[in-house]
């Protein structure tokens, strides 16, 4: 092969190339122009509640919790939430009351938590004679039993509004095996004159009720307008 010959093929492997690139660059454009255009959306609301994660093996790690709510006893909550509006028992999750019978009946205990956006209303509630026999101001056992005049654990779906003995009141249904007598009991949510704040300085507890959720005049009618109809009480001690 001679010197010519050999200078003719370089320049013809340099041409070959640089068509490669050029086809190499139009495909590269082409395949860009084939995608989509890529458009920007605001992330949707999630549900704040969430799905547990299932871990069957190991405890959830409680969240924390809204301001006010022990941690762990909203994470029992959300756990009854997940459980019961699962199955239908639970219409309306966009509020929950969360009553921690761990405090005594001078504090704000029961509370109702918005949760879209975490905020939190608190409010003093009544527990049962039969959970304070000494009438101490502190709950000291739960009953599900009928006569009992005791508050029962676990968590509750609100029902019907009706007239009752203390005016306007709500049903309540009993969810678990701890509570599902509630409506055998006509455990219930009213107003009551011993479940006024003013009975705290007067006597450093509230009166006690036969069971039932008992509130003062303002936070009665609070309850009943965020908590009404198909909304889940989850109500428990964890000391």
């Amino acid at each position: 092969m001679s010197r010519s010959d050999v200078v003719v093929g370089r320049r013809e492997l340099l041409r070959m190339g640089a068509i490669g690139a050029g086809a190499a660059m139009l495909s590269s454009a082409a395949s860009a122009s084939s995608l989509p255009a890529l458009t920007f959306r605001t992330p949707p609301v999630v549900d704040p509640l969430g799905a547990l994660p299932s871990t069957p093996a190991a405890p959830i790690a409680a969240p924390v919790g809204p301001q006010g709510i022990n941690p762990a006893l909203f994470q029992r909550a959300k756990a009854a939430l997940q459980l019961h509006g699962g199955r239908g028992a639970v219409a309306n999750r966009d509020s929950i009351g969360v009553v921690d019978f761990s405090l005594a009946s001078r504090e704000a205990r029961f509370h109702v938590v918005n949760m879209l956006d975490g905020q939190v209303a608190s409010h003093f509630v009544s527990h049962g004679r039969g959970s304070d026999l000494d009438h101490s101001g502190w709950l000291e056992k739960f009953s599900n039993d009928v006569g009992s005049l005791a508050t029962s654990s676990g968590a509750y779906t609100s029902g019907e509004y009706y007239q009752g003995k203390y005016g306007l009141s709500m049903k309540l249904h009993g969810l678990d095996w701890t509570n599902n007598n509630a409506e055998a009991r006509a455990i219930v949510v009213h107003q009551a004159w011993y479940a006024e704040p003013d009975m705290i300085p007067a006597h450093g507890k509230l009166g006690r009720s036969e069971g039932c959720f008992a509130f003062g005049h303002s936070s009665h009618s609070e309850i009943m307008r965020r908590l009404g109809q198909g909304r889940m009480i989850y109500a428990d001690k964890l000391a």
